[in-house]
Formats: structure tokens, C-alpha cells, sequence
């Protein structure tokens, strides 16, 4: 095995940096995307179904960028970071395509190329941090990758209110998206690919152990029907502890998926009661009618802005939690299992009190503790899940540990508009609801995590 040498702060800040970039794009299409698509026409019911595209591409893309990317050696770019580069460029163009959609189907088609961009540079960088780190360091470099997630979730989820408060249009005509929302995505594309080279340029990588060897495999697994049959083989090699981190994370993955797609209605409805209004035809309709349209679709569009902002304090609260755990685990021991249970309880009070909530500022105080297990859930999982693989198989593995991200979320897509509505009732905040119970039963499923290689973590003295 390798023996890899601890690296500075500074060093692992280079090399997770350009998540700065992948989660721009992540929390403009969590905090967004809905709101895009109720502006062309959606009901508040059909959004989850929009919606899965995006887990079906993590689906296909993951293991398979894994696979591929284990298998890969560039002289000059190494394993992961041709992928970086290429998810980048593609997902900053589109990026910038996105919100000028005109209609339905082609908002839900680049959230379906979006999504699968955006996987192809960020599976790779899972993992890496366990390429370049030591087993003692990896807790660190998960968390520093949740620093650096927790700074782009704020920003990006504040964007659209930002360039409101500018001077840019917050309004449109029916079933057209507002520029300033426009203007945020422009701002994320540039943001991604930014942050992407820097890491690339100011981050190298450890060349296999035994070069004559690596070439060999490679070339006896090289092309597409080799790389699928080996990512099935793994899967059915699936280790214990995956498949127990699997439950936790299936139910962790189906709560956020149910922010993401129906937070904004829900809010914008139950807590600002500035719902969307159905779409108008101006030449068909008084101008009495146009008059109220405009008053409420404005109303819709200041809320959705607030709701945005209101929910990039997760990504503050990630930050904080994960310089926390920074400070602790540099010196601590620490139970991982325990850590990461405690804040999905946390997250699970942070979306039922949704359902309570009459002032709109307290959201703030909801979306803080959901992320405490938003930080938790994209740390201690892969800390727990990297600390008992074979490196070999490192990224094919962290790619196939994603399928229990996507699941989650196809199923969903598929019945979450109807569970809400049998077990809580019709209203789109009772989707808050079973989100809160989802996380739940994800922190109750951390008493499955046996192996204690996995659970604990000691500091090197």
C-alpha cells in the first residue's frame, strides 16, 4: 500500500477547492430549478416528477466516471482532474443555457445535462481525497470539502436577491424567467469553471505504485463493455459497511430531494402565502386582471428570492459545523456514527418545524439545523465508507456509494407528492414533513454502522 505523506491546510484547501465551483451549480439548481419551472408552467404536484432527471443521469454517470476514472493516467493531469475539466466546461455552458428555457421541456432537458455534467466532475473529487490523504487525515479532508461547500451553497443561494437588490428586474412576463435570476446562473457558470482550473493547476496527483502494471490493467479493461462489466462486478462485491451506510444515506438523500423540489412552494406558500398564479393570457384578459397578475407574480418572485436566501444558511450552518469538527478532530478522537446521527435529528427538528413556522425570519433558524446534517451527511459517510475500502477501487466504489444518493431520489420523484398527500395531507408543507421523518429514520439507521474502523477516528499524535 502507499505510503502518502499528511498534507498542509493549504494543500488540501487546492485540492478541494474547486467544489466552490460544483456546489454553485448544485444550490442554484436545488434553490432554483423549481422556481424555473413553476414560471413555465408547472403545478407545485408535477415538480418532483420534473425533478428526475437529475438523480437518473447520477444514476448512469457515476459508476461509471469511477470506473473510467480509476483506470485513468494522463502524464500531465493525472487520474481525476481530466474529469474535473471536462464536467466543468460542460456544465458552465450549461449553466448559462438553463434559465433562458422557453418552455417546460427544455428547462427539464438541461436540468437532465446540467445534472450530468456536474457529476462528472464531482464523483472524481470524492475521490481524490482519498488518493492524496492518509487514513488519519481523511475525516479533515472531507470536512474542508464541506468548509468549502458550505461558503458556495450561501453565496449561490443568495445570488438572484443580490443582483435584486443591484437594480436588476426581478419581474417578467408570464412564462418567462426574471434576468436576475438569469444573471445568477451567469455568475454560478463562471464560478464553476473558475474554481475547476484552480485545482487542476495547483494540484497534483500520485502516479500508480507500479506503472508496468497499472498499464497492464488498464488496457485489459479499457473499453465501454469492459468498464460496465466491471462496475457491475463491483456492486456485487458491494462490502458490508457500504451497504449499511446505503440505508442511512437513502434516507438522508430523500429528505433534502424533498427540499429541493418543493421547498419553494412550500414556503412561498404556507409561510409568505404568495403562492405562483396560474399563467394569464395578457391579450385574452382585462387590464384590471393584468393588474392583480403582476401584484401576485411579483409577490411570488420577492418570496422565492427570500426563500432562496433563506435556505443558503444550510450552507452557512455546514461551514460552521464543519469548522467545528475541524478544531475537534485535530486533536479528538471522535465517534463517527454518533456525530453523524445527531445531526440528522437536528436536520429532521429543522424541517418540521417548517409546518409551524408564522414568522418568515425563523426559517432561518430551521434551515441552520438542517445543515448540521447537510455538513454532516457530506463528511462523515465518506470519512466512515473510504476508511475501510481497497484504494484500488476507490473512485469505481465512491461512484457505486452514489447510487445510494440517487435512489433516493428517483423513488422520490416518483411517490413523494403521493406519500405527502396520503400520510400528512395535500398542502405542499406537509412535503416538509416527511422530509423531517425521512431524517428520522436515517439517524436511527447509524445503529447499523458495526465496523469500527469505520466508526471511529483517532488523530495522529
Amino acid at each position: 500500500m502507499q505510503n502518502k505523506p499528511k498534507l498542509s491546510f493549504w494543500q488540501i484547501w487546492n485540492m478541494s477547492f474547486g467544489f466552490l465551483g460544483i456546489q454553485f451549480g448544485y444550490a442554484l439548481q436545488g434553490g432554483f430549478m423549481s422556481r424555473i419551472f413553476e414560471t413555465l408552467g408547472a403545478d407545485e404536484y408535477s415538480l418532483p416528477l420534473l425533478w428526475i432527471a437529475a438523480p437518473l443521469t447520477g444514476l448512469i454517470v457515476q459508476p461509471i466516471i469511477g470506473q473510467m476514472s480509476d483506470n485513468t493516467w494522463h502524464p500531465r493531469f493525472g487520474r481525476r482532474r481530466p474529469y474535473f475539466l471536462v464536467g466543468a466546461v460542460l456544465a458552465s455552458l450549461t449553466l448559462l443555457v438553463v434559465p433562458h428555457s422557453s418552455a417546460l421541456w427544455m428547462a427539464a432537458g438541461g436540468l437532465w445535462i446540467l445534472d450530468a455534467t456536474m457529476n462528472i466532475s464531482m464523483e472524481p473529487f470524492r475521490a481524490l481525497v482519498a488518493d492524496k490523504l492518509p487514513d488519519s487525515q481523511r475525516s479533515f479532508g472531507f470536512v474542508v470539502q464541506t468548509l468549502i461547500i458550505g461558503v458556495s451553497t450561501w453565496v449561490a443561494s443568495n445570488l438572484p436577491l443580490m443582483v435584486s437588490s443591484l437594480g436588476v428586474s426581478n419581474e417578467a412576463l408570464p412564462g418567462a424567467v426574471p434576468i436576475s435570476v438569469k444573471v445568477a446562473f451567469g455568475i454560478g457558470a463562471a464560478v464553476f469553471i473558475l474554481s475547476i482550473l484552480y485545482t487542476v493547476f495547483t494540484t497534483d496527483e500520485y502516479p500508480p505504485e507500479d506503472m508496468e502494471a497499472f498499464r497492464a490493467e488498464q488496457k485489459e479493461k479499457s473499453g465501454f463493455a469492459n468498464t460496465i462489466s466491471e462496475v457491475f462486478k463491483n456492486i456485487a462485491d458491494m462490502p458490508k459497511t457500504m451497504k449499511r451506510l446505503g440505508v442511512v444515506q437513502f434516507f438522508s438523500w430523500f429528505a433534502f430531494f424533498c427540499m429541493w423540489s418543493m421547498a419553494n412552494p412550500a414556503l412561498t406558500d404556507h409561510v409568505f402565502n404568495a403562492a405562483k398564479p396560474a399563467t394569464i393570457d395578457f391579450a385574452a384578459t382585462t387590464a384590471e386582471q393584468i393588474e392583480i397578475y403582476q401584484i401576485a407574480d411579483k409577490a411570488f418572485n420577492d418570496a422565492s428570492n427570500r426563500v432562496g436566501s433563506y435556505m443558503g444558511n444550510y450552507g452557512l450552518s455546514s461551514m460552521i459545523f464543519a469548522l467545528l469538527l475541524t478544531l475537534w478532530t485535530a486533536k479528538k478522537r471522535i465517534n463517527r456514527k454518533f456525530v453523524h446521527m445527531s445531526s440528522l435529528f437536528a436536520g429532521a427538528y429543522g424541517f418540521i418545524s417548517m409546518y409551524f413556522i408564522t414568522e418568515p425570519s425563523m426559517l432561518i433558524i430551521s434551515f441552520v439545523c438542517i445543515g448540521f446534517s447537510w455538513g454532516s451527511t457530506l463528511s462523515m459517510p465518506y470519512a466512515m465508507l473510504s476508511s475501510t475500502l481497497d484504494p484500488k477501487r476507490m473512485g469505481v466504489y465512491m461512484g457505486i456509494f452514489n447510487m445510494f444518493i440517487v435512489i433516493p431520489q428517483i423513488v422520490a420523484a416518483t411517490s413523494l407528492t403521493t406519500i405527502y398527500k396520503g400520510v400528512f395531507g395535500v398542502d405542499p408543507i406537509n412535503a416538509m414533513l416527511l422530509a423531517g421523518t425521512s431524517l428520522v429514520i436515517a439517524g436511527l439507521s447509524n445503529f447499523l454502522i458495526t465496523n469500527k474502523k469505520a466508526v471511529t477516528y483517532t488523530p495522529e499524535t
